[in-house]
């Protein structure tokens, strides 16, 4: 029987495991990637230009800690979610062998009956061979 191996991984996948690639998908986005880049220019213009109130001041050293916490916890979320695209890998390869094996027994059941049905031909052949010489030499 041939299953949906997308269907298998969704049934087996913890919560853990499906926000793990939600974050994945999101963090390796164009959109991810011009957000973040949008809101790390306003941090820098706002400390920059700000008079009154600069919270992270140039070398803006906050920045760099909000950035390397981010880093610390996405790293690790982005690399359970190739874990589990490598299991989803595995599975699918098993998948694909069992289907290969089936069908190899299925074509060489064919085959089988293939070479069967040339023997039987051969016979009837034969047969009709014999009938025909022999109303032959009865003429």
């Amino acid at each position: 029987m041939v299953r949906n191996r997308n269907q298998v991984l969704d049934e087996q996948a913890s919560s853990g495991q499906k926000a793990a690639d939600r974050v994945a998908s999101i963090v390796g986005s164009w959109r991810f990637i011009i957000i973040q880049s949008v809101l790390l220019m306003f941090w820098v213009l706002l400390n920059i230009s700000g008079w009154v109130f600069k919270w992270d001041p140039y070398p803006f050293i906050l920045m760099n800690l909000v950035l390397s916490t981010q880093a610390a916890f996405t790293a690790p979320i982005i690399m359970m979610s190739q874990n589990r695209q490598a299991e989803r890998d595995r599975l699918e390869s098993h998948m694909d062998f069992e289907i290969d094996r089936q069908a190899e027994e299925e074509i060489r059941a064919i085959k089988e009956q293939l070479e069967a049905q040339n023997q039987a031909l051969l016979h009837i052949h034969q047969l009709l061979l014999d009938l025909h010489t022999s109303k032959k030499e009865a003429e």
